[in-house]
């Protein structure tokens, strides 16, 4: 960037303003926090007999805030000692200080009135090259500015973050009509790579992209609801996933965003619109107005379209009865539609499916989205440029799986316009041009590029060089090997990339074959190897399906031929003599944890959900996943003479409970990763990252990692680890099942029955591993665990 953004101010300490403030700590960015100055002392503070004029007092709403960030859910920050790099304070005493930052993002109360006297208050302390912004979900950017000097109005712009700020991807740039062009794309690219964020250009224009298209959508929802008598639970069956739309359907999220919030966003657009017809879809129903003012705001407030009741036997989600306006238990809907969107893969053939059911919900299903498809291409133009920006604001603004153009693509562009048409529906007349020139979608590919509609004709989509798509890739004949559970796929430069992608990347023995086949190609045509992939979650661990039929047909050769296999494979990998570079994203479980530890180096994304959990299933780590947290162990301690019984410990109570990070920075701090392993934000750029990883390692001189051995702390210290398991039996924390368990995995980690401070083989750690697995196979109620994971998707405590 012409002016590097190395310090912020966020001015605002509410939900959105701490979960922004927190998304620059998350970035490394330091970052002011400040708000405005309390009015009334709070009992606490007249106990301590403070005064209006005490700092505690007067910077209470912005140290209370960073305060609330270790206790929020879900957690605003990768790791709470990031909350050091956010300085609290005051607007009446601190607003001075943003003199010394490269970016202030002004986020108080949305109201117009309010924002513009703050920024002429921030303007009497802007300096050049700083930029300010906005974080409004509607209000108009230049309105905001009208009133501010040429130079100040060339360095704003609108950011309008989504909530909560760390998990939703979705940043929607807005500039205004004199924003500097370079800034905008300086910042989008900042945002892109440092924070993480997919960056969408709105125009200036009421609720910009997502606000406006989903408002729409979710009042023309209700709309059709009240008028043909559908349920509340039958709206939210057929516009949830079975639409390729969030659990949360229609309304779920509008509980959670709140029936008031949700009234607010859409008299925006109402007041704000002079079309007649747009205008009658945006004025408030009268149930939502009733709601609201019976204080029925959604969860906030305990209840809104549903309400979650304690009774006997636990608690149950009622229902809204808009009839009777009384909660009522939930009925099912059920239909032939609804289940064959259910068994439909993806959501264009769950969509397809589901409006081609023809019954009631698919009727539904229809006249939804219909409107919103129209309402979106009539807007095209006007809220945003193109095609893309509205489907990537609807996918990553609403957690939409397709965005409203390549919804209609799926369904069929000609065929669906044809029928709209024949109900009597007034299609946008660009869209139908297209169609007249002979185009049947708005999308299309063509040797792996991808290319959208725009000003008449298709126009290539440029992805920045930090983005590697292996889909792509693959559809430009790059893959190199492949079989039913992974691919090798080139990914330019000398560098190969393994793709796992079995079910759920489960690992396999069509896995461990490709790896094995992946090191023998990479040894004579590339430099070196990258392990990632593009799924949902990288690796939920081994084939649990396999092992347990194995174990109740009581093959315990072919059992230990898998972990052999497994094992051989990983130290194998750990052994090549050339560079490899993991690349895990969300679930990275057991296995996958396993299958990462033999890399040089593991580029994670931030959000890396990563453990060994094995114990949830009645087993221990297996597949070097224990001994390769021994070895750095011993490593870390260093000295012959040092204690390395505090390290193992760690390791035991870690593995033992099963810990699974919350990021791949907690990753770090659970002793998962390395500190020469890296966190990137943008989960787009982890290959890219990767694969410069591996390029700098080869250009280098890169040596394999030698074999070595490891100091273990032996009978005494698995003695140390016994008692400390037993006392939690003792203490009723865990089953004597999990204490058998525990048992095992002390043996293990502590390296068997050797003399403490023994020196061990790797192998040695490995056959310990594997007899120790074994023999947890064979107990009943590690299969009954086994078997309740995979039947039911969560752990038996047996």
């Amino acid at each position: 960037m012409n002016k590097p953004i190395r310090k912020a101010a966020v001015i605002g300490s509410g939900i959105m303003g701490s979960g922004i403030a927190a998304v620059l700590a998350n970035a490394g960015i330091p970052c002011l926090l400040l708000d405005r100055v309390p009015t009334e002392l709070t009992e606490a503070e007249a106990a301590k007999g403070y005064t209006l004029e005490h700092p505690s007092v007067r910077n209470r709403l912005a140290v209370s805030a960073i305060k609330g960030m270790a206790k929020s859910k879900p957690a605003p920050l990768y790791d709470n000692d990031f909350a050091e790099r956010i300085t609290p304070g005051n607007l009446e005493d601190h607003l001075s200080q943003i003199k010394e930052v490269d970016w202030v993002i002004e986020v108080v109360v949305e109201n117009l009135g309010v924002k513009k006297e703050l920024l002429a208050k921030v303007e009497q302390y802007w300096s050049p090259g700083m930029i300010v912004s906005t974080n409004t979900s509607g209000i108009s950017v230049n309105a905001m500015a009208e009133e501010r000097s040429p130079e100040f109005r060339k360095h704003f712009l609108g950011t309008h973050f989504f909530n909560p700020p760390r998990y939703m991807k979705l940043l929607e740039i807005i500039p205004g009509e004199t924003t500097d062009a370079g800034l905008v794309a300086d910042l989008s690219g900042f945002c892109e790579r440092t924070l993480g964020k997919t960056v969408v250009l709105a125009k200036d224009t009421p609720n910009f992209i997502a606000n406006r298209i989903g408002t729409y959508g979710l009042l023309v929802t209700l709309s059709e609801m009240i008028r043909k008598g559908y349920t509340v639970e039958e709206v939210d069956a057929v516009t949830g996933p079975a639409m390729g739309r969030p659990k949360s359907a229609t309304f779920r999220t509008l509980d959670l965003v709140g029936l008031d919030t949700f009234l607010h966003v859409a008299d925006n657009v109402f007041s704000n619109v002079s079309n007649e017809s747009e205008k009658s879809v945006f004025e408030a129903p009268e149930v939502l107005k009733q709601m609201v003012a019976q204080g029925r705001l959604g969860e906030k407030s305990g209840q809104g379209f549903y309400k979650k009741v304690k009774g006997p036997e636990g608690s149950q989600i009622l229902a809204l009865d808009l009839q009777s306006m009384e909660y009522r238990p939930q009925g099912k809907a059920a239909s032939g539609s609804l289940e064959a969107a259910k068994l439909a893969k993806g959501a264009k053939a769950k969509t397809a499916a589901l409006l081609a059911g023809g019954d009631r919900y698919s009727d539904l299903a229809w006249s939804i989205l219909k409107q919103v498809l129209i309402y979106a291409a009539e807007k095209r133009g006007e809220i945003a440029d193109t095609v893309r920006e509205i489907d990537e604001a609807m996918k990553w603004g609403f957690n939409w799986e397709l965005g409203p153009f390549e919804t209609w693509d799926a369904i069929g562009l000609v065929k669906s316009v044809s029928r709209m048409e024949a109900e009597g529906m007034t299609v946008p007349a660009w869209v139908k041009d297209w169609i007249a020139e002979g185009n049947t979608s708005f999308y299309k590919k063509e040797d792996g590029k991808l290319f959208h509609v725009s000003d008449g004709r298709y126009k290539q989509v440029e992805q920045p060089p930090e983005v590697i798509s292996l889909r792509d890739l693959k559809a430009q004949n790059r893959v190199v090997k492949g079989n039913s559970g992974a691919s090798l796929i080139d990914l330019g430069d000398g560098v190969a990339c393994l793709e796992f992608h079995s079910p759920n990347n489960a690992i396999g023995g069509d896995i461990l074959a490709m790896i094995s086949q992946s090191v023998e190609e990479v040894r004579s045509n590339f430099n070196g190897l990258v392990i990632a992939n593009q799924g949902k979650n990288f690796c939920v661990g081994a084939n649990l399906m396999l092992l347990l039929m194995e174990a109740q047909d009581e093959e315990w050769d072919e059992v230990d031929d898998i972990i052999r296999l497994f094992q051989n494979t990983m130290y194998r990998l750990k052994r090549f003599e050339k560079p490899v570079v993991a690349a895990p994203h969300r679930m990275t479980l057991g296995g996958g944890v396993e299958a990462c530890m033999p890399a040089d180096q593991v580029i994670a994304a931030a959000e890396t959900y990563y453990g060994l959990v094995e114990v949830g299933v009645g087993l221990i780590p297996a597949g070097g996943g224990c001994k390769e947290l021994a070895l750095r162990a011993s490593q870390q301690a260093g000295l012959p003479e040092a204690d390395l019984q505090p390290y193992i410990n760690r390791i035991f109570e870690t593995v033992g409970t099963a810990k699974v990070s919350t990021s791949g920075h907690d990753a770090k701090k659970l002793g998962y990763l390395r500190p020469s392993d890296r966190v990137v934000l943008n989960p787009d750029h982890t290959i890219y990252e990767a694969k410069q990883a591996v390029l700098r390692m080869a250009s280098s001189g890169y040596e394999p990692i030698a074999e070595t051995k490891l100091r273990v702390v032996g009978t005494e210290g698995k003695a140390v680890l016994r008692l400390g398991a037993l006392g939690m039996r003792e203490s009723g924390y865990i089953s004597d099942h999990d204490l058998l368990i525990a048992n095992k995995l002390a043996h293990v980690l502590a390296g068997g029955d050797v003399p403490p401070g023994s020196w061990v083989t790797e192998q040695h750690m490995l056959d310990l591993e594997r007899e120790a697995f074994l023999s947890l196979c064979g107990e009943p109620k590690t299969r009954q665990r086994m078997q309740h994971m995979l039947t039911k998707g969560k752990p038996l405590r047996n």
